[in-house]
């Protein structure tokens, strides 16, 4: 009976130290977003409605690239309207709160990770937590690597894709801003997240689930997911398709690696 009452208050103990954690990660969420939401006017102008102006970096890059090719191209005259509709009275209020929360994590996520790991470290080993130091600063790379991969090649290609992108000289497109901003926004997180895939690979080898032979086995079918994956987060042309597939698939070949790294030192320490 003592034992029973000791384990339970333990594993309270244990829920009332992740609750702790998913607090603090949270007020710091909340924290970033409010001091996005009153700085909202800079970061709507200069960050998520940067695409709309001619100047945007990835424009003059994209331009010399099609120039080095001998390529027509319009990114090197974009022009777009500067004016997005608004289409109800609250559509601006909720669109900049959820911005702010989303953009919030973006920017929080090193310290939720150092939050995810001050909870789960007591219950590694000491040689397990030696071998895992670079898991915030690698995880936070590839997160942010993600972003601005996302922001810099897979945003600006898929803007100039929907705005020239007419059936017919009767329609108008005339975009709503709410729809604009969503599309930039999960595209960011989108991404982000799908490059934290070789720290996926890493824990799934850890516990058992994948190893190397299973991830070359299904090469081919990760070629076609990561495609479908493409399609879905770009615009539908097959250059931005290929421009998104390559590092991913670069990063699959990478987990490829790190589940053949965590086999071996797990064979070897057995």
């Amino acid at each position: 009976m003592g034992n029973s009452t000791e384990k339970e208050m333990s594993f309270l103990d244990h829920l009332e130290e992740l609750r702790w954690h998913l607090i603090r990660s949270s007020v710091a969420i909340f924290v970033i977003g409010i001091v996005l939401f009153v700085f909202q006017t800079e970061v709507y102008e200069y960050f998520l409605l940067a695409h709309l102006k001619s100047n945007f970096p990835s424009y003059h890059w994209l331009c010399w690239a099609s120039s080095y090719f001998g390529i027509d191209s319009g990114f090197c005259n974009v022009n777009y309207p500067m004016v997005l509709q608004s289409l109800s009275p609250t559509n601006q209020l909720s669109n900049s709160i959820w911005t702010s929360i989303i953009l919030g994590f973006v920017i929080a996520f090193p310290y939720i990770l150092f939050e995810m790991w001050k909870f789960i470290s007591p219950g590694l080993s000491s040689k397990e937590r030696s071998g895992s130091k670079g898991f915030i600063f690698v995880s936070s790379f590839l997160f942010f690597l993600g972003v601005a991969f996302s922001y810099f090649v897979i945003a600006p290609l898929s803007v100039y894709f929907f705005f020239n992108y007419q059936i017919t000289d009767m329609i108008q497109n005339n975009f709503n801003f709410s729809a604009y901003i969503s599309m930039i926004v999960n595209t960011l997180l989108g991404v982000a997240i799908v490059f934290e895939l070789p720290i996926i690979i890493y824990f799934l080898t850890k516990i058992g689930l994948v190893t190397p032979q299973f991830l070359k086995r299904y090469r081919k079918y990760a070629l076609i997911i990561v495609l479908i994956l493409a399609a879905i987060i770009t615009p539908p042309d097959v250059a931005s398709q290929i421009i998104v597939t390559i590092p991913i698939m670069i990063l699959y070949e990478i987990s490829i690696v790190i589940s053949k790294v965590v086999l071996k030192k797990q064979e070897e320490n057995a």
